[in-house]
């Protein structure tokens, strides 16, 4: 799992200070992501086995390791333009199978059901299930893939 650290941009009359992420590597597959700034902070994953280069004092004097509590997650996965597209392509994952109408469909019957109302046939709790283990499914790559953020 990636590592999160933070750090503060800083900048003088002439330049904005921010971090150094990697020396260019043509054949590097380790790329460092900004997730986001959050109340002056930026967030950013460092992958596994990447290391920084050195920084400038600008930035070096900010830049430490984050601690994850569970409110900060929540805030820079809110703040993170790489989760806002995981989640958008999971929705796309399940589209591309499932109509909204499909999904509404599935919801009323589920419901009416849990309620004792209907009387769901085998074939459509079969259906039920299908669609249930396909977004679980969907559910599980996005939750692998901010895990690779770090998140």
């Amino acid at each position: 799992m990636a590592t999160i650290i933070s750090y503060k941009k800083t900048s003088d009359d002439h330049t904005t200070y921010e971090l150094r992420a990697s020396d260019a590597h043509e054949d590097a597959d380790i790329y460092c992501a900004e997730l986001g700034t959050i109340d002056g902070v930026t967030y950013v994953s460092v992958p596994d086995g990447a290391t920084l280069p050195e920084q400038l004092p600008q930035v070096a004097a900010t830049l430490q390791t984050v601690a994850l509590t569970p409110e900060l997650r929540a805030q820079i996965k809110a703040a993170s333009p790489h989760c806002a597209l995981i989640s958008e392509r999971m929705v796309q994952k399940i589209r591309a199978r499932y109509s909204r109408d499909d999904e509404d469909f599935f919801a009323r019957i589920g419901l009416s059901s849990v309620l004792g109302m209907y009387k769901l046939p085998p074939a459509e709790m079969a259906e039920i299930r299908a669609f249930g283990e396909f977004v679980e499914a969907v559910r599980q790559w996005g939750r692998a893939e901010r895990a690779k953020l770090g998140l």
